[in-house]
C-alpha cells in the first residue's frame, strides 16, 4: 500500500535564465517588483466571466436551508474554488455598473428626449400679512442695530487715535531714536553714543547720553486754564527724555577769521573767551537736541587736532593755542585765527554776538569739516593689497615702488603727507591771494576807462590753485586786436602766461601784478597803432620796444613806433610809456604847418618845452633847429580832441592826414 507523502513545492531561488552565451554563461532575468508583480497579476483578471452567485441572483434563485458555507463547516480543510483575485473583480464590476446607470440617467434628464422631470405643484401655504410685517420689521430692527454698533466702535477707534496722538507712546519713540542712534541696554538703563567712532574717529571723548521715560507732569494749581484755541498752538510733547553731558551741550561751531591788526585779534579773543551759562532748554525736541551735541563732538575733536599739530609743527614764526583759540601767521602781518566758540542755549532768545571787523569766514570752515572727515574715511577704508596675502596699510603707489624700481627720493614723497593745519593754512593762503587779486583787477578796471579790463574767472577750481583770464580791449575796436593774459593764482605767488608764450613769476605783493597790467596796457596801445594803421593804408616803418631817449621813465621803458602816409609825405610817431599819457608825433615835409589839421591840436616842440598846458598854442616857435632842418616836427594834442577813446583820435588823425594828402 503506498503512503501519501507531503511535498513542498517553493520557488526556485535563482531566476529564470534568459540567455546562455557561446561560452556556457548564464545571463539571468532581473526579479520582478511588487508593482510588477501586481501588474501581471491584474492582467490576467477576466472581467467578462460572472461568478455563482452572481447567476443565482439574475436568476431569482435562493440558496437552500441545508446547504450550509464550507467555510463554517470545515474552515481549516476548505479550498475556494475562486482565485484571490475574485473579490477585486466583483467590487469594480459593481462599480462600473453604477457608473453606467448614472450616465444613462443624467443623458435622459439633460437631453429630454426620453423623459422630462417636471416639478411636482405643492398645495399653497395660507401667510397672514401681519406676519409678514412683523417679520420684516424684525429684519430691519436687526441690521440696524448691527449699523449702530459698528458705528460706536469706530467713534472710540477714533477717540483713541486722538488721544494717542496727543500723548505719544515710549515705545515708538525709543523706535524712531534706535533708527537713527546706537542704543544699547545697561542693567536697567538706556545708554545712546553720539561719537564718530564707527565712522573712523579716534577721539577720546565719549559721546555717551542716557534715555528715560518722560514722566506725565501735573499742571500747577495756580496756573489758569488753557484756552480753547490755545491747544491746536501747543507744542506736542515726547514720551522720551534724552540726557547729554554738559560738556556736549548747546551750540558749538569753529570760527575761522584772517585778520592784520593785533587790536583786532585781542578784542576778538576777549569776545569768544567770555563766560556762557551751561543750563539746557527742555523743550527742545530729542532729535535736535542729539544732533547739536553730536556737532558740538565734532567741532570739539576738530578742535583737538588742530592744537596737537599747531603745538607740534615747526613754522618761521611759531603757532599759538591761547585758549579756545588757535593763531597762525600764514602771510607777513596776515593771521589765522581758529576758534572753538561753544555756548550752552538758556534762553529761547538769542544772545546777540559782539560786533567784529572781520567776518567769519564759512568756506575755510566747511573746508575744515570736509579735511576731518577724509581722515576719517581713510582711517576705515584701507586699500586693499595686492596681491591678496600682502600686508593692509601700504598705498597702492607704495605696493608698485618695488616692480617700478623707484628710487630713494620717491620713496621719502611717498612717506610724507600733510597735517589739517597745513592744509587749511595752505587754502588761507590760497583765499587771501585770491581776494588780493580780485581787488587789484577791480580797482584798475575803475581806474583805467581806456582800455578796457575785462577779467573772467574759472568757476571750476581748486582749493589751492585759480585762474583768471584777463582780456584788454578798446572799445569799438575790440575787432582789431585783443590782448589776453592768464594769471594763475597760486599759495604764495602768482603766475602770468601771455600770449606769446612768455611766463611770468610774480609774489604775493599786489604791486607787482599792478606794474605787469600797467606794462600790458601799453603794449596793447602800441599794438593796436600798428593793427589800425595797417587798415587805414599807413605804411609802418619802425619800432622799437625799449627807447633810450628822453625822460626816465619811472618803471621800464618807452616803447615807440612810426608810420608814414600812404603818399609819404607825413610821418606819425606814436610813443607810450608807463603811467605815462601816449604822445603822438607829427612830422610835415614843409616847414608850414599841415593844413589838414586844426591849429588848435597842434603844438610845435620849443613850445612844448617851454609852455605850461595852459599857454599851449598851434603856432611853431622858431629854434636854431628850426632852421637847419627843413621839416618841422608837430605834437598832436590829444586830450583837446573829442573823441570816444585813444584810437578813436588816431584813426580820425590818421583819416584827416590822408584826405590832406590827396587834396593836395
Amino acid at each position: 500500500m503506498a503512503f501519501s507523502v507531503n511535498i513542498s513545492i517553493e520557488a526556485p531561488i535563482e531566476n529564470q535564465i534568459q540567455e546562455i552565451t557561446y561560452d556556457g554563461q548564464e545571463i539571468y532575468q532581473n526579479p520582478l517588483s511588487m508593482s510588477e508583480s501586481l501588474a501581471k497579476l491584474a492582467q490576467k483578471i477576466d472581467f467578462s466571466k460572472a461568478t455563482v452567485e452572481d447567476i443565482k441572483k439574475e436568476n431569482g434563485e435562493q440558496p437552500e436551508k441545508g446547504e450550509e458555507d464550507p467555510l463554517l463547516k470545515d474552515p481549516v480543510n476548505y479550498q475556494s474554488s475562486l482565485w484571490p483575485w475574485d473579490t477585486v473583480r466583483n467590487k469594480l464590476r459593481s462599480a462600473l455598473t453604477e457608473v453606467c446607470v448614472l450616465a444613462d440617467v443624467l443623458s435622459i434628464a439633460k437631453e429630454k428626449r426620453f423623459m422630462v422631470l417636471d416639478p411636482v405643484q405643492q398645495e399653497p401655504v395660507e401667510t397672514k400679512p401681519i406676519v409678514q410685517v412683523y417679520a420684516r420689521k424684525k429684519a430691519l430692527f436687526g441690521a440696524a442695530s448691527v449699523l449702530l454698533n459698528g458705528a460706536e466702535r469706530l467713534r472710540n477707534t477714533q477717540n483713541e487715535m486722538t488721544r494717542n496722538r496727543s500723548t505719544p507712546d515710549f515705545h515708538i519713540e525709543l523706535l524712531r531714536l534706535r533708527q537713527n542712534w546706537r542704543l544699547k541696554k545697561v542693567s536697567n538703563s538706556i545708554i545712546g553714543d553720539l561719537s564718530y567712532r564707527t565712522a573712523g574717529s579716534k577721539y577720546a571723548q565719549t559721546g555717551m547720553f542716557e534715555v528715560t521715560k518722560a514722566e506725565d507732569e501735573p499742571p500747577s494749581s495756580g496756573s489758569p486754564p488753557p484756552s480753547p484755541g490755545a491747544g491746536a498752538s501747543a507744542k506736542p510733547s515726547s514720551a522720551l527724555r534724552v540726557t547729554v553731558p554738559s560738556e556736549l551741550q548747546g551750540v558749538g561751531y569753529i570760527e575761522v577769521l584772517c585778520q592784520k591788526d593785533q587790536e583786532d585779534l585781542c578784542s576778538a579773543t576777549i569776545n569768544t573767551l567770555g563766560p556762557s551759562p551751561t543750563t539746557a532748554n527742555p523743550d527742545v525736541h530729542w532729535q535736535q537736541k542729539l544732533e547739536a551735541a553730536q556737532n558740538v563732538l565734532f567741532c570739539k575733536e576738530l578742535f583737538n587736532q588742530l592744537a596737537k599739530e599747531a603745538v607740534q609743527l615747526q613754522a618761521p614764526i611759531p603757532h599759538m593755542v591761547v585758549g579756545n583759540q588757535i593763531l597762525a601767521t600764514f602771510l607777513p602781518g596776515i593771521q589765522l585765527i581758529i576758534g572753538l566758540c561753544h555756548s550752552a542755549v538758556s534762553d529761547k532768545k538769542p544772545v546777540a554776538a559782539p560786533p567784529q571787523k572781520s567776518e567769519h569766514d564759512h568756506v575755510l570752515e566747511h573746508s575744515l569739516h570736509q579735511l576731518l572727515r577724509e581722515v576719517h574715511h581713510k582711517n576705515t577704508h584701507h586699500p586693499f593689497p595686492h596681491p591678496s596675502s600682502g600686508p593692509i596699510g601700504p598705498s597702492k603707489r607704495r605696493c608698485l615702488a618695488g616692480p617700478m624700481a623707484a628710487d630713494r627720493y620717491e620713496l621719502l614723497e611717498m612717506t610724507k603727507s600733510q597735517t589739517l593745519l597745513e592744509q587749511i593754512i595752505q587754502q588761507a593762503q590760497h583765499f587771501f591771494m585770491r581776494r588780493r587779486t580780485e581787488y587789484v583787477l577791480d580797482t584798475m578796471a575803475k581806474e583805467v576807462k581806456d582800455p578796457l579790463i575785462v577779467s573772467h574767472w574759472n568757476a571750476l577750481n581748486s582749493p589751492m590753485q585759480s585762474c583768471v583770464k584777463i582780456n584788454i580791449m578798446t572799445h569799438g575796436y575790440d575787432a582789431i586786436l585783443r590782448t589776453s593774459l592768464v594769471v594763475q593764482v597760486g599759495e604764495k605767488s602768482l603766475k602770468c602766461v601771455c600770449r606769446d608764450g612768455r611766463v611770468m613769476h610774480m609774489s604775493y605783493e599786489p604791486q607787482e601784478l599792478r606794474d605787469l597790467i600797467f606794462c600790458q596796457i601799453y603794449q596793447h596801445q602800441i599794438n593796436a597803432v600798428h593793427c589800425l594803421a595797417k587798415c587805414m593804408g599807413w605804411q609802418f616803418l619802425s619800432n622799437s620796444s625799449h627807447l633810450g631817449l628822453g625822460a626816465v621813465e619811472p618803471l621800464g621803458n618807452a616803447s615807440s613806433c612810426i608810420f608814414a602816409s600812404p603818399i609819404g609825405d607825413r610821418i606819425l610817431c606814436w610813443a607810450a610809456a608807463y603811467m605815462c599819457w601816449p604822445e603822438l608825433v607829427l612830422q610835415e615835409a614843409d616847414a608850414t604847418a599841415p593844413r589838414a589839421v586844426p591849429r588848435c591840436l597842434m603844438l610845435s616842440h620849443a613850445a612844448k618845452a617851454d609852455s605850461t598846458p595852459g599857454q599851449l598854442r598851434g603856432r611853431p616857435a622858431k629854434s636854431k633847429l628850426a632852421e637847419h632842418h627843413q621839416r618841422q616836427f608837430w605834437y598832436i594834442r590829444l586830450d583837446v580832441m573829442e573823441r570816444k577813446n585813444i584810437m578813436n583820435s588816431v584813426c580820425l588823425l590818421m583819416s584827416y592826414l590822408t584826405c590832406g594828402s590827396v587834396l593836395s
